[in-house]
C-alpha cells in the first residue's frame, strides 16, 4: 500500500458518517447472465444486515478503481484479472465521495468471504436485486445501475 490507510469515518456537515477518509469505492461485478456479486453485510457494519456490493475505504493516492478491485478481492474473492472495468459512477458529496466501478465478469467465479464483514456472498439476477433489503445509497443508485448495465 502506498500512502495512509484510508480507513476512518469522515463527518459531513450535518452530523453524517461516511467510511473512508479519502473516500470509498465499490465494485459491481456483472456476469453475461445479467447476475450481479451481492454482499450481505455483517450486523455490525455501517447498515448492517442490508445488502450491497463489496468495497470499502479508499487508501491515501490510491485510484478509486484500484480500491473497488482491491476490496472486492478481499471481501470477496473477486480474482482481478477475471474482471474488466466497463466503466464508473461517482457520488460526490464535496467532502467525501464514492465510486460505484461496474465490470464485467470475464468468468464466473465462487465468492469467498475473505473476512468478517459478509453474513452471505451471492450472484443476483438484475432483475431481483431491488427485493432484497438493500443498503440505502446503493438501492438509489441501483435504479441507474441496472439501466446501464
Amino acid at each position: 500500500m502506498r500512502g495512509s490507510s484510508g480507513d476512518a469515518w469522515v463527518e459531513g456537515p450535518d452530523g453524517t458518517r461516511y467510511w473512508g477518509r479519502f473516500g470509498a469505492a465499490g465494485l459491481l461485478a456483472v456476469t453475461s447472465g445479467r447476475e450481479v456479486l451481492l454482499q450481505h453485510r455483517a450486523e455490525w457494519s455501517h447498515y448492517g444486515g442490508t445488502w450491497g456490493i463489496p468495497g470499502g475505504a479508499r487508501h491515501e493516492h490510491e485510484t478509486a478503481i484500484g480500491a473497488a478491485i482491491r476490496e472486492a478481492n478481499e471481501e470477496a474473492g473477486v480474482p482481478a484479472e477475471l474482471v474488466e472495468v466497463r466503466f464508473s459512477t461517482v457520488l460526490d458529496l464535496g467532502f467525501w465521495s464514492y465510486t460505484t466501478v461496474v465490470a464485467d465478469v470475464v468468468r464466473r467465479f465462487d465468492p469467498v468471504a475473505g473476512d468478517a464483514e459478509s453474513i452471505e456472498l451471492r450472484w443476483t439476477p438484475a432483475d431481483e436485486v431491488a427485493l432484497l433489503p438493500l443498503h440505502p445509497r446503493f438501492a438509489e443508485a441501483w435504479p441507474a445501475l441496472r439501466e446501464r448495465i
